[in-house]
Parts: C-alpha cells; structure tokens; sequence
C-alpha cells in the first residue's frame, strides 16, 4: 500500500465543475474540503467516559467543495440530500429551534453555531457542494466528517486558523451541544489527527494523543517483512440505515455509565468528582460492583476490560503482531455484544461470519453498533476472498437486508486514509 488513494483528481474535480456550476466562479478558485471516514478497532464505548480509545481513517470519505460568497451567505448543495440549505453567517444559531429545511441542514447550521459559541466572529460565507457515500458511511462516522468539512469550510473563507485539537473541541460542540448527542471525541480526533499508515490514540480523559507505528511500516508503506502478514480493512455492511440521532439506545447507555461511575465515586468517597468511569479505580469497581444494577455493571464491566484491551492492542500494533492484535478487537466486539449490549441480530450475524472469513485477523461493529457495519483487519493476500466470503454467507442468513445494497459494494477491501484538510 502507498499513500492514501482517494480522493482520485476525477472525483476532486467533478466536486468543484458542481460548485462552479452553482457560482458562476473560476474552477482554480474552488477549494476542497478532504474529510475522511474513520475505525475504531479497539475502545468501543469508552471515548466518553474519558477512556482510551484507538482509531485510523480510511481511504473513502466525503468532499465538501467551496468558494466564498460575496456577503455573510452560505448556500449548500449535497449529491446525496435533496433541496439546497441557505443562512447567514450573521443569524444566532439555536439548537432545536424548528425550520422548514432539509434535515441535512443541521450540520453546517451546526459548525456555525460551535464557532459561535466559541467566540469566532464570522463575515463570510460560502458556496457549496457536499458529495459523500450515504450507501457507505453509516458504522464509519460520516456525522463528525461531516461537521468537520463545515468547520474548515467556514474556517478558510474567514481567514480563521484553528488547530486540529481545537477543530476536536469544535466538532464535539455540534455533536454535544447542537445535535444533543452524548458520544464522546473519539470520531472527530480521528479524523482530524490520525496519519495514513498508523494508528492514532487518544486519552479521551487528558486529551492526549500520538500515533503508533506499525512495525511493518516503512518509509509510507506497509511491507510483509520477518514473516509478518500486511493488512488490510473489510468492510461490510448491513442494510441497517438508522441515524444514530433517532436511535435512544445510544444515549441510555452513555446514561448507564455515568450512572454506575456516580455510584462508585460516592462509595469511594470521591463524590465530588464528575461521574465518568475513568475516574473509578479499576480495584474498586471489582471489590464493589455488588453495588450497581445489572445494566450498570455490565456497562462498567465492558469499560474497564474494553480499557485495558486498549493498552494491549497498541503494544501489539507497535510489535507488529497483528494475531494478538486482531485477538483483542474481536474480543472487543464480543463485549460490545455481551456487556455493552449493543447490536441487533443483523450486526451480530455480519460479525460472526467476519470471524469465520478466510484471512481475517479480528473484527468488531464499527461505530455504535445499532447499524451500519462491521470492520475486520485481515491479510491482504487473501481479502478478496475474505470478503467473497462474507458477502455469501450474509446473504443467506439476511437476505432482505443484503438485497439493500448492490453486491459489488456489500463488502469494500479498504487502505489506511489521512487526516482531513483542504486542498
């Protein structure tokens, strides 16, 4: 594998003729938003309650075209969303506040109103075009590339220069604040840090970070050397298109959690600290966890084993021993199953025919689980196969659900992408 392939210059400048087509602007005056979707492949659940957590982006995503408008007007077209979403950078972003517009609408109003809310001034708008895979992003957080590629449209017209740590602080505003999701940071770090080739973690408590090398990984690309296998990225989709936004299931148990670490705290003594599992000490939830519902333990439970999976996989990413490696994913994602208690049957049936597939090392949901799809690392001499086997085997067991997605792209073999930017 070399550096990332995508975007192609085919897709890049059919983005901007669309744009040029809306504004009437020279096609060397547009620019690109690259905005990449992301995997997790160990610390499932865990980014907000301040766990550590793994991720990589890959080489699909979305690509977010722009020129700036002549006043404070954003217009906005999308490939995949019908209608054309208009306001002005001047108007006070409010979140619920009910508008006869596309639903998309909510995340460009969204990145407006976390630059607000952080003190950015705006004069400029901008004229747009957003293409991504709607067929392919659920499972694979489109929701914080999407909010990401507003952010740094609205930041380039402005003249703004904002960090990718800051940008993470930006993103979590829209999906916290605007959106009124409860996830944690752990998609928008991935997309805004992570470094084709390696796998970026992050410590959701402290907010530090750093990328982890591959062993194999040398000089840009992943090379079999000492016997080691290279990989690649299965994956494989359900059917199941639910927005995670729709879907309570999500926020009760980010609730769970927060229940069973407030209960712990107090019993420890240290009430007065934020109720979030990272600060419960491991030792103390085992000698008390007599103390919690069941719902609550099993959310515990799948914390600070999913925690500790954490630590391990990335000695075993940095060794280059992708067996113990993709061990801890799949274990990962039985404890999603079990003790986390995410999934449905749909999503179950995908991840234990990706275990059985010919080459695969580990899998595990991608995402949270309630849809979307399943990732897998496996050896890359032997992915076609993998993935010709999941496609027959998922067939059979959900016919109607895999009938919803073209056979061809049932199952993609992805590559390690890079961080979002503008081109």
């Amino acid at each position: 594998m070399g550096a990332s392939s995508w975007p192609s210059l085919e897709e890049i400048d059919a983005v901007k003729e669309r744009v040029v087509e809306m504004s009437g602007a020279d096609i060397q005056d547009v620019s690109v938003v690259v905005s990449p979707y992301r995997i997790c492949p160990l610390g499932a659940h865990i980014d907000h309650q301040g766990g550590i957590v793994t991720a990589m982006t890959i080489n699909m995503g979305l690509l977010l075209g722009f020129v700036p408008s002549r006043d404070a007007q954003v217009s906005v077209k999308s490939a995949q969303f019908h209608g054309e979403v208009k306001f002005s950078v001047d108007e006070v972003q409010c979140p619920n506040k009910v508008r006869e517009e596309p639903d998309w609408a909510r995340y460009p109003r969204g990145a407006l109103y976390a630059l607000q809310n952080k003190g950015h001034h705006l004069t400029k708008g901008f004229i747009g075009f957003i293409c991504g895979s709607e067929e392919h992003s659920s499972g694979l957080s489109s929701s914080a590339a999407v909010g990401i590629a507003y952010l740094l449209a609205l930041e380039s017209v402005n003249g703004n220069t904002i960090s990718p740590e800051d940008n993470i602080e930006l993103d979590r505003l829209i999906e916290n604040g605007y959106l009124l999701l409860q996830n944690g940071i752990l998609d928008q770090s991935a997309i805004l840090l992570s470094k084709y080739g390696h796998l970026t973690w992050i410590d959701c408590k402290t907010r530090k970070h750093d990328i982890v090398y591959f062993s194999n990984l040398q000089n840009g690309q992943c090379q079999r050397s000492h016997g080691q296998a290279t990989y690649k990225i299965l994956l494989a989709f359900s059917g199941l298109k639910e927005p995670l936004i729709r879907n309570s299931g999500y926020n009760t148990r980010v609730s769970e959690c927060k229940e069973a670490a407030e209960i712990l705290l107090d019993a420890a003594g240290n009430g007065y600290m934020e109720p979030l599992l990272c600060n419960v000490d491991p030792v103390f939830f085992e000698a008390h966890k007599d103390l919690l519902k069941p719902n609550q333990a099993k959310r515990a439970l799948h914390y600070f084993s999913e925690n500790k999976r954490v630590k391990q996989g990335l000695e075993a990413w940095a060794s280059g021993d992708l067996e113990d490696f993709g061990r801890l994913v799949s274990a990962s994602g039985r404890s999603s199953i079990k003790n986390y208690e995410c999934g449905c049957q749909e999503m179950i049936d995908l991840y234990e025919i990706l275990l059985k597939a010919p080459g695969v090392f580990g899998a595990r949901f991608s995402g949270a689980g309630f849809r979307g799809c399943c990732l897998a690392l496996v050896d890359a001499d032997r992915a076609e196969e993998a993935a010709a086997f999941v496609k027959q085997e998922y067939k059979k067991v959900q016919p109607a659900f895999a009938s919803k997605i073209s056979p061809a792209r049932l199952v993609l073999i992805c590559e390690p992408g890079d961080a979002a930017h503008v081109i």
